[in-house]
């Protein structure tokens, strides 16, 4: 049995925490950090001792259109129907019958199950979330982060392959 730590992971792996380093450049975008720190890998540099952390994050919802009934059923009943599938599978690996009308039957039923649900719980919510979306965290900004003891050399190593756009440090 684990003994579990104060953020529920096990005791002996330590709990995720902000590094603590020099901040050798900082970009708009996790792509040009990311390049930043393959530029670090390619010259060999141990890239165990770099980190980067997206700064001033910001929940943006996307909305990606508008529900009405009938999209709500048939979402129901596509999810639906994969659990079915899920179901008629099991049926026909532990069934000795050679025909397939539990398994279609397991189909049916499961996308006609996962409409109701659908559409009970969208009567439930219907004025206070009329729209489809997609939810995502962002950052304004991304630091690369290096040990102290490894800052110059990581500085060095990005001047030399002419890595200086964005803001280097």
């Amino acid at each position: 049995m684990t003994n579990a730590g104060p953020l529920g992971g096990r005791r002996g792996i330590p709990a995720p925490t902000v590094p603590k380093g020099d901040v050798i450049a900082s970009y708009e975008t996790y792509a040009e950090a990311q390049q930043t720190v393959d530029v670090l890998a390619r010259a060999d540099f141990p890239v165990d001792r770099v980190s980067i952390v997206g700064n001033d994050l910001k929940s943006v919802e996307h909305i990606t259109g508008r529900l009405s009934w009938g999209r709500v059923a048939l979402s129901g009943a596509a999810s639906g129907a994969w659990f079915g599938i899920f179901l008629a599978i099991v049926l026909f690996i532990f069934s000795q019958r050679s025909d397939l009308s539990y398994e279609i039957a397991a189909v049916l039923l499961g996308a006609g199950f996962g409409m109701l649900f659908s559409l009970v719980s969208y009567s439930l919510t219907r004025s206070r979330r009329d729209y489809t979306s997609q939810t995502a965290v962002l950052a304004t900004s991304y630091a690369v982060v290096v040990d102290p003891e490894m800052s110059n050399r990581a500085r060095n190593v990005l001047a030399q392959n002419g890595r200086g756009s964005g803001t280097v440090l």
